[in-house]
């Protein structure tokens, strides 16, 4: 079989304050909005929302530190979701699945001190950027 790739990043802001859930078994799981911007031929911006989840000890420091409006880059992996609608119609949504998640506003990165050995979490803030 030939190798595929399915890996998607992304450079936006916080739509809303993330929700964080558990499932039945325990594992954490935050859903986010994630604003990005690209521009058009007329020279206007244009605004895609991407539904962003988030598992586990990641999903627990997500839920933790990020708020409405924070910038965050966001490295994961595109999942599609179908289910059949009360009306019988069948629905679709593409979920980007959060492997890594960068804080990008240091300021509300818990304290700005970018330290979670403790959580198991893969986050980073700005200040671990080597640029």
């Amino acid at each position: 079989m030939a190798k595929t790739i399915n890996k998607v990043e992304l450079l936006g802001r916080v739509g809303a304050d993330p929700e964080m859930k558990y499932t039945a078994s325990g594992i954490a799981v935050t859903q986010l909005r994630l604003a990005t911007d690209r521009g058009r031929k007329n020279g206007e911006d244009a605004t895609d929302w991407h539904t962003v989840v988030v598992w586990d000890k990641l999903a627990e420091a997500v839920a933790q530190f990020v708020e409405k409006g924070q910038r965050l880059y966001v490295a994961g992996r595109l999942v599609q979701n179908s289910w059949e609608g009360d009306d019988g119609q069948r629905r679709y949504r593409t979920e980007v699945h959060a492997q890594d998640v960068v804080f990008l506003d240091s300021s509300r990165n818990g304290g700005g001190n970018g330290n979670y050995a403790n959580t198991g979490a893969n986050v980073q803030t700005d200040d671990d950027l080597p640029f």
